[in-house]
């Protein structure tokens, strides 16, 4: 770093931030989120409360961070609104009793939400790096997110100089920020591994109000193992694709896939490189998870472009132990390019993500749990599934033993419609949707994906209705209400 920036403590960093102020943070998932000024940030809102003081601020993110941004200032009561995703527990306590204001929205949209002036302006970002140069080019860690927009917009920018990440980062960035209409041009990504942009964020000097030197570890948590459930819904995925490789729906060449994040997800993954009847294969997606690291250590996963390295912490060290070989198949981009509808199309994207919940007539529900209760929101999900090449959801059939049926009569909270979602698959096994009535639909999800346990339940509902699609406006909700009243949905009543 050079020595024309002012260095300052996390604190007196944080002390420049008012009640009322928005800030913009850096990162994607905990990938790359800054962590020290926002914690002193929860410290000083906490005493200036103790005084009677007001004191929250908004937060604009890539997805969800780390617990030092979120839940630090959940705890603290100390924000004002909150977008685009989160993960948080104690910020989703803070969401669902209405202390925090919230707003999803599909991540592709936020950075030029804010360029177009929709939202309420940035007065600080807050960016984790890994170097900062004297003429303003700021190398990010291993999550981008929407770094690039706030840095432009905010009136002043914290940099967070983070020493666990090794300068010889540089190079596995590509950031590039398309142009606004009326005179946005086509975005030129045309192969998963092209580059368009710069290896830096580059800003004016004159904005940088001060670097905070840390060494703090990311917060990137071990993902669950898998287990006999996640594998089958694995190796459902990767049977599928063979299948649809046969019959010539998908080249043979294959195509690039996109998978979201979670335990499902690494699962899914793993399966597809275990297969021998699946070549090689890219990546273009938001997360990079621990199961690409591994694919590619295999040569089953030729390159990856995402938004972060969303991966375990000794997933991490293992590529900037080995940066020659990972800087070569890696690329980390803005969410406006990793998410982007455009280039989702043109590259002919499998996309495969992860149902909270499903009805029998091929509808989504990625966020609410029975209806009311924010989880984490919407991410990405939207963005790929509707501008996909072949869209997949997956869900474990059952959860809570057997008390939760994921498929039911009618979603709770509407995400993602029929008309978006091609397969639908569970352990249990796998509906293609394609080309299907409503009835014909719900006679392949019934027959292929829902548990045995309440296949007879969701025939006998199937049976009530009338019309185009079958719907019993009188007991649509009958697993939810059961569920809610007795805390198991085989009592559901039509």
């Amino acid at each position: 770093m050079n020595t024309k920036y002012t260095v300052m403590s996390p604190e007196e960093a944080a002390s420049f931030i008012k009640d009322g102020d928005n800030i913009g943070f850096s990162g994607f998932t905990a990938a790359g989120c800054p962590k020290a000024v926002s914690m002193a940030l929860a410290k000083q809102a906490e005493e200036k409360h103790a005084k009677g003081e007001p004191f929250k601020v908004g937060m604009y993110t890539g997805a969800s961070t780390g617990d030092s941004i979120d839940g630090y200032l959940a705890r603290a009561n100390a924000i004002k609104f909150r977008t685009p995703y989160q993960s948080n527990k104690d910020l989703r306590q803070s969401m669902n009793d209405g202390t925090t204001n919230y707003f999803d929205l599909h991540l592709s949209h936020l950075a030029q939400m804010l360029r177009y002036g929709f939202l309420e302006k940035i007065n600080f970002a807050i960016v984790e790096a890994a170097d900062i140069t004297a003429d303003g080019e700021i190398i990010p860690t291993c999550g981008v997110g929407i770094a690039p927009t706030i840095c432009k917009y905010a009136d002043k920018i914290i940099v967070e100089l983070n020493s666990r990440h090794p300068k010889e980062i540089r190079g596995i960035h590509d950031i590039y920020t398309p142009l606004d209409p009326p005179l946005r041009r086509e975005i030129p990504v045309y192969n998963v591994s092209d580059r368009i942009g710069t290896p830096y964020i580059k800003v004016d000097p004159a904005k940088i109000l001060c670097v905070v030197n840390t060494d703090l570890e990311n917060e990137g948590g071990a993902f669950t193992p898998v287990d006999e459930t996640t594998a089958r819904i694995g190796d459902n995925v990767a049977d599928f694709l063979v299948k649809e490789m046969s019959l010539g729906h998908i080249p043979q060449s294959f195509l690039p896939i996109q998978s979201g994040v979670g335990n499902i997800a690494n699962a899914v993954l793993g399966s597809m490189g275990n297969n021998s009847a699946i070549p090689k294969f890219n990546v273009y997606t938001e997360v990079i998870q621990d199961a690409v690291i591994e694919l590619m250590k295999k040569d089953r996963i030729t390159f990856a472009s995402g938004c972060s390295l969303t991966v375990s912490n000794p997933a991490i060290e293992e590529i900037y132990g080995d940066l020659k070989f990972f800087r070569e198949k890696i690329l980390l981009r803005p969410q406006e390019l990793s998410n982007n509808p455009e280039i989702i199309r043109r590259l002919g994207l499998i996309t495969i993500n992860t149902a909270l919940e499903a009805d029998i007539f091929g509808n989504i529900n990625s966020t609410h749990v029975v209806g009311t209760k924010m989880m984490n929101g919407i991410g990405g999900s939207g963005d790929f599934t509707r501008n996909a090449y072949l869209s997949i959801f997956t869900t474990p059939s059952v959860a809570k033993g057997t008390k939760i049926s994921a498929i039911v009569p009618m979603v709770s909270h509407h995400d993602h419609t029929e008309h978006s979602v091609s397969v639908l698959i569970t352990e249990q096994g796998v509906a293609d949707l394609r080309g299907k009535s409503p009835v014909q639909r719900a006679n392949a999800i019934i027959e292929n994906c829902v548990h045995p346990e309440y296949k007879q339940l969701l025939q006998d509902y199937l049976k009530l209705g009338k019309g185009h699609t079958p719907h019993s406006l009188k007991s649509c909700f009958a697993f939810h209400n059961a569920f809610n009243e007795t805390g198991d949905m085989h009592n559901a009543k039509y």
